[in-house]
């Protein structure tokens, strides 16, 4: 009798042991195979990637290779369109309550949220690939370092200022491709003259004319030297000669009737859709706008689609052969994170910044700031004439990637006012005494 009281004890003993390693084994850590505990981690990340555009859409795919890859790390991704995702961050900048990663722009918003103690530096994970590091196209790394320390790696190449037509257009009515301003003044009256829109214009959101018309305007005027000089207010200001020239270009193309009614009412998308209709010979866009292009232009316009760069402007200081632009937008990385967060946070910003997600970007007829050669059998004939162009176009300073938001606000808001009749030379004024304050003049 006590013989099987005893076995059934131990029998009571060996059950409750199984039952509680399965307890253990549906808590809220992972096992591996060799039987230790991985303590799931979770991460934030918000980013721009929301379009159907070929770019977001390869973003998002390696977001959720990723989570099926490592199932112990949660990824809460947060997607925003660019200007709703720009003021969101400084908001929570202000308040310092930064996600884990985000997507963020080189110059301006970098050297700011360092200077906010908002970001640590990703040199330790740089150095130890130097693969990686030293693949990047020269300077492109430049953006994002702060007092010798690098704070990311740019995602993409960003030239902020093309030129898309629709030849067909031009072809139909005789107009020629302009490559002097006078050519395009001429582009302009004849296209509307025949009740086309010359250029399509989206500034509801303000940024638009500054980044893709105005920062290349007035660098083929001024030359980037004195834009540079500017902005550190050193030997040049705002209301010079020069700058007010360019302003006057700008609100002179307006006068002419290169823009359609109501372009302040309308933003980047609708202008884009405007173009898809072929009620527009020009849209003036980024290389950001090639993959928005090729996914969704109708045959008929994307077919008839070609690319080339704001004409030169006689007795301009600037190169002619030089477009707008940064490297492209990268990921910070918030200066809370600490260990294991921080390790699954920097093997995500590896995937999608380096070499596999720079070539899914490539991929996706968006330009990189690294180091890879496209293969034009498989791209997009649109995509490789970009390509083509970018090998002998350089890169100049977009406006808003060189000065503060304070100043880019009021430059923004400055050419709206310009475009709806406002004087140059008031302008000029306030966009001098924003960036006088901003660099403590």
């Amino acid at each position: 009798m006590k013989k099987g009281i005893a076995f059934k004890g131990l029998a009571f003993m060996v059950m409750a042991a199984m039952l509680a390693l399965l307890l253990a084994g549906c808590g809220g850590n992972e096992t591996s195979g060799n039987g230790d505990k991985t303590e799931k981690v979770s991460i934030t990340i918000w980013h721009n990637w929301t379009g159907q555009d070929a770019k977001a859409v390869a973003m998002r795919k390696i977001i959720e290779d990723f989570r099926t890859e490592n199932p112990a790390i949660e990824v809460i991704d947060e997607g925003l369109p660019t200007d709703g995702l720009r003021t969101r961050l400084r908001t929570v900048a202000a308040a310092d309550e930064m996600p884990d990663l985000f997507v963020m722009w080189p110059d301006a918003m970098t050297k700011e949220f360092v200077k906010g103690n908002l970001l640590q530096p990703i040199d330790e994970e740089l150095n130890a690939n130097s693969e990686w590091k030293n693949n990047f196209i020269p300077n492109a790394l430049d953006g994002y370092t702060v007092d010798g320390k690098i704070y990311s790696v740019p995602m993409n190449l960003a030239p902020s200022s093309f030129i898309y037509y629709n030849d067909a257009l031009f072809k139909e009515h005789n107009v020629k491709v302009p490559e002097t301003w006078a050519e395009m003044e001429t582009a302009v009256q004849t296209f509307k003259d025949k009740g086309i829109i010359p250029i399509v214009l989206g500034n509801k959101t303000n940024w638009v004319a500054q980044s893709t018309i105005f920062s290349t305007l007035a660098d083929r005027i001024t030359g980037t030297d004195w834009f540079l000089k500017a902005v550190e207010q050193d030997g040049a200001k705002f209301t010079d000669p020069e700058f007010i020239e360019a302003l006057t270009k700008l609100q002179e193309l307006g006068e002419k009737g290169a823009f359609q009614d109501g372009f302040n009412s309308i933003d980047e998308t609708q202008m884009m859709q405007l173009y898809f209709q072929g009620k527009a010979a020009m849209v003036i866009n980024g290389g950001w706008a090639l993959a928005n292009l090729v996914n969704n232009a109708p045959p008929e316009v994307l077919d008839q689609t070609h690319i080339t760069i704001l004409p030169a402007i006689e007795g301009g200081k600037g190169d002619p052969e030089t477009t707008a632009g940064v490297v492209g937008t990268g990921l910070g990385v918030s200066k809370k994170l600490t260990g294991s967060k921080k390790e699954a946070a920097m093997k995500l910003f590896y995937e999608m910044a380096g070499p596999e997600g720079q070539q899914a970007t490539l991929n996706s007829s968006t330009l990189v700031s690294y180091k890879l050669d496209l293969d034009k059998e498989k791209a997009h004939p649109l995509f490789v004439e970009l390509y083509e162009l970018m090998q002998h176009v350089k890169i100049t300073p977009v406006y808003d990637s060189k000065l503060g938001s304070a100043t880019v606000e009021v430059v923004n808001n400055g050419l709206q006012e310009l475009l709806t009749g406002g004087k140059a030379e008031d302008i000029a004024s306030k966009i001098q005494n924003a960036q006088a304050t901003a660099v403590g003049n």
